[in-house]
């Protein structure tokens, strides 16, 4: 059961537990993580459930995809370890994951 970390913008830390499987953004929103606002539930069809990966954690959170990267051309403040959390599956191997919330979604 991997835990992660979601940061909000104000450096607030929100550790929780999650099942492998699950995306980020089930269990940010499971666990009611201020910020991750998954309007479209988890379609990859808005940029609301935005965060920034740990740099440490890019590799293991794996590559964007294309659909992915045309919805953050919608994002707030994107950077280069900016994820959609609705495209991050979660697995064993992602136990002590830390994400940040940008100031806020779009």
């Amino acid at each position: 059961m991997p835990k992660i970390t979601f940061i909000e913008h104000d450096g607030t830390p929100h550790e929780v537990d999650a099942e492998a499987g699950m995306t980020l953004m089930e269990a940010a929103v499971r666990n009611m993580v201020p910020g991750i606002e998954a309007d479209c539930g988890g379609a990859c069809a808005c940029a609301t459930c935005h965060v920034y990966v740990d740099k440490a954690w890019l590799e293991k959170t794996g590559e964007r995809g294309e659909m992915e990267e045309d919805m953050l051309d919608f994002a707030f403040d994107v950077h280069d370890n900016s994820r959609l959390s609705c495209q991050v599956t979660l697995t064993d191997d992602l136990d002590g994951l830390v994400v940040k919330v940008p100031e806020k979604q779009f």
